[in-house]
């Protein structure tokens, strides 16, 4: 591999302003110069998506001059004057067929390549002859905007735990909209490093499985897609479908409401924008649902039980305000956590105690008044390890302490702040873990919630 970087400069109107000898000579070599548009097609692509998406790109650049064959790895870093190009790897030869197909795959019969940065949007995307048509707008549209991601039989989505590993994944179903009704499709990829060793991406297949056809009612169409097959309301799998069927859709309408609302793609009028932060607001309050709901058939199916983990509810106490600190500050709350030093052996399962917390404390959050401060401290009693949550809130009556923990209770309030599922959920994840959630509050005076959990001795 050559260490030689070949530099270049493209201005606003992607114009070619300097260049490297090598890239100056292809451009020459295209009919054009200094001064003039770039004129390598594939090239002039990834600059105007870069600058589009104001995002690095880096991926493999194919192109010919008059004798041979030329590879090399293009960066395009784009900035509020242009863009700058830099090209490792440079090669030229004939480039052998095996060695440009491993390097970028054809389509399979009846299936799309395809290539992503490393934020999961599209960068590239072919089909074969035989395959469903490419839509026409996939550049730089998100993998989540692009294809609906399923979770497999364990919920979990390969991509997203590719992408947390910088590895290859297999297996990947997804939907998209075909000429004939929706399309089920197969991904799998292999990430992609620059000449430094940095993750920039994936690229892989798509495969289709098949061509659903639209029917006249779509309800009955999507239940009797292999997808969800006969699967009965009380399957564990029917709620993890019906959660990925439900999540890729709402998730688009989060992400195109807050493009609209933050006038990313140009000015609009004012109550335009604020109708599309309502939509966002309403969009992520639904997404809410759709995790309490998932969650509830997940905690009441027979034999449900939490892992025993060994944690520290101090760190995961520091973890929680991390997470939430930020929609603290937007109300000027201040928040008093454990310090660094303050731990808490316990025992149980780390994702949900987290997930617990997160609960408790976005609900003093949400139902503080502004400028006030909220209180995170733990303890320990006998073999219990304690954490409590204490806020300067409106309270609770004795009426209200009796039922807030029960399912769908949001004690009279009319607002979107919830569903009403989150503290029913979070004490029957307590009680799965051999803990409790309890609460003491009286009106006026604010809450206070504690979890209790098997303390674990330090070794």
């Amino acid at each position: 591999m050559s260490e030689r970087v070949i530099r270049g400069r493209i201005d606003r109107a992607g114009a070619l302003v300097s260049a490297d000898a090598p890239l100056l000579r292809l451009q020459k070599r295209a009919g054009a110069g200094i001064g003039k548009p770039l004129a390598l097609p594939h090239l002039a692509r990834l600059v105007a998506l870069a600058q589009r998406l104001q995002r690095d790109i880096s991926r493999p650049l194919y192109t010919a001059d008059d004798h041979s064959d030329i590879h090399a790895l293009v960066r395009v870093l784009p900035d509020g004057d242009g863009a700058s190009l830099e090209i490792s790897d440079w090669r030229a030869g004939a480039m052998p067929m095996p060695q440009a197909a491993t390097a970028d795959p054809a389509p399979s019969p009846r299936g799309w390549t395809w290539e992503c940065d490393q934020q999961l949007r599209m960068v590239a995307l072919r089909g074969s002859d035989d395959a469903p048509p490419v839509p026409d707008d996939w550049e730089g549209r998100s993998l989540s905007e692009l294809f609906e991601l399923q979770p497999d039989e364990q919920g979990r989505f390969p991509v997203l735990r590719a992408l947390a590993s910088q590895s290859r994944f297999e297996g990947q179903r997804v939907r998209a909209d075909g000429p004939a009704g929706r399309i089920a499709m197969v991904l799998a990829a292999g990430p992609i490093f620059d000449a430094t060793g940095r993750f920039t991406g994936f690229r892989g297949e798509v495969e289709v499985e098949r061509e659903v056809a639209a029917s006249a009612s779509g309800a009955t169409a999507a239940l009797a897609d292999p997808a969800f097959g006969s699967l009965p309301l009380s399957d564990p799998q029917f709620g993890r479908r019906i959660d990925g069927a439900l999540r890729g859709p709402l998730s688009r309408i989060i992400a195109t409401a807050e493009t609209i609302h933050g006038q990313f793609d140009g000015p609009i009028r004012a109550d335009y924008a604020r109708y599309a932060g309502d939509i966002a607001h309403a969009g992520r309050h639904l997404l809410g649902l759709v995790d309490d709901l998932a969650d509830l058939q997940n905690i009441e199916r027979p034999g449900f039980k939490a892992a025993a983990d060994e944690i520290d509810l101090g760190d995961l106490a520091r973890r929680a305000v991390g997470l939430l600190g930020m929609k603290a500050e937007e109300k000027t709350i201040r928040i008093d956590a454990p310090k660094v030093d303050d731990k808490m052996p316990a025992t149980g399962e780390f994702r949900r105690v987290l997930q617990v917390l997160l609960n408790l404390l976005g609900n003093a959050i949400r139902y503080s008044p502004e400028e006030s401060q909220i209180w995170i401290r733990v303890d320990r009693e006998g073999d219990r390890a304690m954490l409590t949550v204490a806020d300067q809130g409106q309270g609770l009556s004795g009426e209200q302490q009796a039922v807030v923990f029960e399912k769908f209770e949001r004690l009279g309030r009319t607002d979107s702040g919830g569903s009403g599922l989150g503290l029913y959920i979070a004490r029957r994840l307590a009680r799965a873990m051999d803990g409790d959630l309890t609460v003491e509050s009286a009106p006026g005076q604010g809450a206070r919630f504690t979890l209790s959990l098997p303390a674990r001795d330090e070794a």
